[in-house]
């Protein structure tokens, strides 16, 4: 079996919480579950939250930030996040 290729974020494209991913609101923010992978995350920021769970609706990531009240100085933060989600399958590239 082989891995699956590592995805380059690129704020510029769609984006979306991947399908066999759960998110679970917690006061901190959220717990993220991939049935795929196994793996368990953790989104220490509810505005985050509200960017992962707002992907879909926007034709970017770049729009669901700013929609969501991402400001210039948060945006490389959360820019991050996003690449790390995306890195671990938590996020990936709508078509």
């Amino acid at each position: 079996m082989t891995a699956p290729a590592e995805v380059a974020f690129d704020p510029g494209q769609p984006w979306r919480r991947s399908r066999s991913v759960a998110l679970r609101p917690e006061p901190f923010g959220a717990l993220v579950y991939s049935f795929s992978t196994r793996k368990l995350s953790f989104l220490k920021s509810k505005l985050l939250v509200e960017v992962v769970e707002a992907l879909s609706d926007h034709p970017t990531a770049e729009a669901a930030l700013a929609a969501c009240g991402v400001t210039d100085a948060q945006r490389p933060a959360y820019v991050k996040a996003l690449a790390d989600l995306a890195r671990s399958q938590m996020i990936e590239v709508r078509t």
